[in-house]
């Protein structure tokens, strides 16, 4: 009979909470980003996330990424909904509700990621209903192929934590709702700077703080690979962090606290594929490769003329490509047992191309099924799905919420 072991439940509890916090830290971080009057719209948006998936996932989510793990099939099955008769089971060393906890705080923060592209301009029903028709149709689907034992799996891809699964996944939406929502009023003509510099800081400081559950944690236990994984996280986000600030410094004349944010969360998001598979100094590679090709990432948005508001694509869809393929070079069988060796440690070529595979599939799957659902929405929703001028310009926290983040009047 599998045995639970206190410590490895003890870590992973710990991670989900960790993970969990990541949503909040990233809503502080998008919210800082965007202009004030749309700032508390930002906060929802992703707080909202929580509410949404969380009953999804126990109603029928989990069963339908993790049910018939390892079939390598397209979806799981109906085994598990209401998250039926799973007391007492175990998955490994932890109980399996412990694991399906986990998994949730993935599930939740994955869509929430798309908020930054879509900043502005969604309408607050248009973003419910997307959010979720996307976890149900993209992210359950892509969940299993990977994390369960499903089709990308069985071909020998690898992804720790998420690089496809989370980043590409995301990042393949968001520029698929861009494309639908167009460009913000104004802009690229029109400087729509941060409001507040110092919540993005802190909203980075969280999400850096909560990775290590994001990383470590997806080692399911208190062990040598949660410690590598750990460590890889911790540099590869200071290596990203430098990476970022020397170019931007180079092509910029400057170094911005803004550029030491975004780099580090680059970092962070090319590690996640990676982190329980490759060794410190390639995460110092890696991290390095990240800072640099995500800024240089941004310029596309410019150059082919999409209004990705805070770099969602520049930073997730690419960082999670490229950590993921990197993965392919660097991967270290030594570090993990589970993992495999890449090109630069006698692997050859074929995790390599697998891991393009995988790129590729997730890329292709969610950016079609995200541009149906958005479709979709914007035919069925009375007032479609992008806010009006008017309404953008007043500023979605008083048109959406009737609310605003900030009260500017004077108490007498």
């Amino acid at each position: 009979m599998p045995t639970i072991d206190t410590g490895d439940t003890a870590w992973v509890l710990a991670s989900t909470a960790l993970v969990l916090f990541m949503t909040p830290g990233l809503a502080f971080f998008y919210a800082g980003m965007v202009r004030a009057k749309h700032s508390l719209a930002m906060l929802m948006q992703n707080f909202f996330a929580m509410g949404i998936v969380t009953v999804l996932w126990v109603l029928f989510g989990y069963s339908l990424a993790f049910g018939g793990a390892g079939n390598g099939g397209l979806i799981g099955n109906f085994d598990f909904i209401g998250l039926k008769d799973m007391t007492g089971a175990v998955s490994g060393t932890i109980p399996t509700m412990v694991f399906s906890a986990f998994q949730l705080t993935f599930a939740v923060i994955t869509p929430a990621l798309i908020t930054g592209a879509i900043a502005d301009r969604m309408r607050w029903a248009a973003w419910v209903g997307f959010i979720a028709l996307w976890s149900i149709l993209v992210y359950l689907p892509v969940a299993h192929w990977v994390f369960a034992g499903g089709w990308l799996a069985a071909r020998g891809a690898l992804d720790f934590a998420g690089g496809t699964v989370v980043h590409v996944n995301a990042g393949a939406g968001a520029l698929a709702l861009v494309l639908l929502l167009g460009k913000r009023k104004g802009w690229p003509n029109s400087a729509m700077p941060p409001h507040s510099l110092p919540l993005v800081m802190l909203g980075t400081g969280i999400l850096w703080f909560g990775w290590f559950g994001f990383n470590a944690g997806s080692a399911l236990g208190a062990n040598q690979v949660a410690g590598q994984a750990f460590m890889n996280t911790f540099v590869a986000a200071a290596a990203a962090m430098l990476g970022w600030l020397a170019i931007e410094r180079l092509k910029a004349g400057h170094a911005t606290t803004l550029g030491a944010a975004s780099g580090a969360v680059a970092g962070l998001v090319a590690i996640t594929p990676c982190a329980g598979f490759v060794n410190a100094f390639a995460a110092v590679i890696i991290g390095l490769i990240a800072g640099v090709v995500c800024f240089l990432a941004i310029g596309l948005k410019f150059k082919f003329g999409y209004d990705d508001a805070l770099d969602v694509i520049a930073v997730h869809l690419v960082g999670g490509a490229l950590g993921s393929i990197l993965l392919g070079l660097f991967a270290d069988a030594g570090v993990n047992s589970a993992g495999k060796d890449g090109v630069f440690f006698g692997g050859g070529w074929s995790l390599f191309t697998e891991q393009v595979i995988a790129v590729a599939a997730v890329f292709a799957f969610s950016f079609l099924v995200s541009l149906v659902i958005g479709l979709v929405l914007k035919a069925v929703l009375p007032k479609g799905i992008r806010a009006s001028e008017d309404e953008e310009e007043q500023g979605l926290d008083v048109t959406q919420h009737s609310e605003t983040g900030y009260s500017l009047e004077l108490v007498s």
